[in-house]
């Protein structure tokens, strides 16, 4: 797999994902080894027992010797099996942290994912990469015993050998085959499962719309449209794992029958003793054992399928942030040529636009004048493609991230609250008394009183109006310190309630900038400046009494 570069400059891939294992990893190594080490001594000291007892000496060492390997065996296969969990825990935890942390920090361009699908890979695709580390110590170390053995069976008789490699090699040609077949059918399930998720995600997110509308049967029959096509990945895998096991079911006592019919002979024969036979014929089973890691490989091929999962949203590159700070100054925002494209059509077209310091700006036009591509460029939610803005005389993506989201503030028509409670939602971290402040100022702190546990109330037990959501996204844009950016973020207010933050954003007097998208007449009025938009470029800018003498302009807010 390609190296592919994420937030910490390391390349993702298996082997880079299982060394996250820590500790853990080597004493999974350590396990393996020497429990696959006591296995493969086991049948030796069997062999040693019978022919001491055959032979009329004193069994007892031999036998203490099979019982100390037994009791080595099994606390390596305890020990293993506490490793494998906790390395695939530790695991899981980095890949879902690092993950994420690269999906906030992608910005737009997280739109190319949706989210029910990136929901799929943090939850179940991590876990199954999560397990790399695990899934490579078995994998490589499942060829131990057979090799072992082999080379055991060299020693006993090398016509032994010879059958048990025969045997061996049809083994590993079987598994070869169903690792392949796996690795692409397990990569199939994982997408289908990442849309069917994906389906549900964008219903729950609409679930009133759909009720009202009817439409739930409709609903449910999309969403679980791709079942057949996850039924029948499914069955391949069956498929797969069924041919693969009934192969390995013929092949294994085909080489148990082979090393016990040249072991048979050589016994006759005088080469070897019957302890020997013994032994031969155990390592027989270990080698024939192979036919049983079907579910090594198939695990194996789930890890890679995660592994290439987690690597396509981490190859997407993070929004860039740059390392100067804002010098003193008062929000003067400006737009240098600014040209936002989409395909081949250009939303917004070589803008200039200076605000003043501390101005409130009014940004109205009509829709798909690019408004609202003009917030989300003021705010650094996206970069032009053309052009710059400049925050007191910084561009926007020189500034550090820190330095940028505390300087601008957003809000939007349809905000998003997240957190655990209300306070949260406000300002997460922030002291009460300013998540106070930021409500009182945008009128949202009645309401929020008047919730069971006010400030401390759930989100998810805070039944809120669109209006209610609205004042707590200013709420939450209010701790910005030089520049306020509200995209059409008071549509859903009463007008006496928009009258009123209204005159709290024109008359704030803390010297910040407010440039607000409005389809409104009273609030462009009350602005010190109105640009308008008018086909991605600005058609005029000034007073709105002076622009109101425009009958293209009246007509913006019919």
């Amino acid at each position: 797999m390609s190296a592919i570069d994420g937030p910490d400059r390391t390349a993702i891939g298996i082997g880079t994902i299982a060394q996250r294992g820590g500790g853990w990893l080597p004493v999974l190594v350590l396990t393996a080894v020497v429990g696959s080490v006591a296995s493969l001594a086991l049948p030796a000291a069997l062999g040693m027992a019978v022919d001491a007892a055959v032979t009329g000496r004193e069994p007892a060492l031999w036998l203490t010797a099979v019982a100390g390997l037994i009791a080595t065996a099994l606390a390596c296969d305890l020990l293993d099996a506490y490793a494998d969990a906790a390395c695939a825990a530790r695991t899981t935890a980095w890949l879902r942290n690092r993950l994420v942390a690269h999906l906030l920090g992608l910005g737009p361009a997280v739109r190319r994912f949706e989210a029910g699908d990136l929901v799929t890979r943090v939850s179940g695709n991590a876990a199954s990469a999560g397990r790399a580390g695990p899934s490579v110590v078995e994998t490589v170390l499942a060829a131990v015993p057979p090799l072992g053995a082999l080379a055991l069976l060299v020693y006993i008789d090398p016509w032994i050998a010879a059958a048990f490699l025969a045997g061996i090699v049809l083994v590993a040609g079987v598994l070869r085959a169903f690792t392949r077949r796996t690795a692409a059918i397990v990569s199939s399930y994982q997408k289908v499962q990442g849309r069917i998720a994906a389906r549900l995600a964008e219903s729950l997110t609409g679930a009133r719309t759909i009720a009202a509308a009817g439409t739930a049967a409709h609903e449910q029959r999309r969403i679980l449209a791709a079942l057949p096509e996850l039924n029948a990945e499914g069955m391949r895998t069956w498929r797969a794992l069924g041919r693969t096991a009934g192969q390995a079911g013929v092949v294994g006592p085909l080489v148990l029958v082979s090393v016990l019919a040249v072991g048979g002979m050589a016994l006759l024969d005088g080469r070897i003793t019957a302890g020997e036979l013994l032994a031969a014929s155990r390592y027989a089973v270990l080698g024939a054992g192979l036919g049983g890691l079907t579910g090594v490989f198939g695990q194996l091929a789930r890890t890679r399928a995660g592994v290439e999962r987690m690597a396509e949203v981490l190859a997407v590159e993070p929004f860039p942030h740059g390392a100067r700070e804002l010098p003193p100054g008062t929000g003067r925002l400006e737009f240098r040529d600014v040209t936002v494209r989409a395909g081949g059509t250009r939303l917004l077209d070589g803008v200039d636009l200076t605000v003043p310091g501390g101005a409130t700006v009014a940004v109205v036009g009509r829709s798909g004048a690019g408004k609202s591509l003009l917030a989300e460029a003021a705010a650094r939610l996206r970069d032009p493609d053309a052009g710059q803005v400049l925050l007191d005389g910084v561009p926007l993506k020189d500034l550090t991230h820190p330095a940028l989201r505390a300087a601008v503030g957003c809000a939007f028509e349809r905000p998003v609250l997240v957190g655990g409670t209300v306070a949260d939602a406000v300002g997460l971290g922030l002291d009460r008394s300013a998540v106070r402040a930021a409500a009182r100022a945008t009128h949202a702190h009645d309401f929020v009183s008047r919730l069971p546990a006010g400030y401390d109330t759930p989100l998810a037990q805070a039944p809120m109006s669109g209006g209610e959501l609205q004042r707590l996204g200013l709420a939450r844009a209010w701790h910005a310190e030089r520049l306020l950016v509200l995209d059409d973020a008071t549509s859903s207010l009463d007008t006496v309630t928009e009258l009123q933050i209204s005159r709290t954003l024109t008359g704030d007097g803390s010297g910040r900038t407010r440039l607000i998208v409005t389809h409104r007449a009273a609030t462009a009025a009350r602005a010190d400046l109105v640009v308008w938009l008018e086909g991605g470029r600005v058609r005029a800018a000034g007073r709105h009494e002076a622009l109101s003498c425009d009958p293209a302009y009246r007509e913006v807010f019919s």
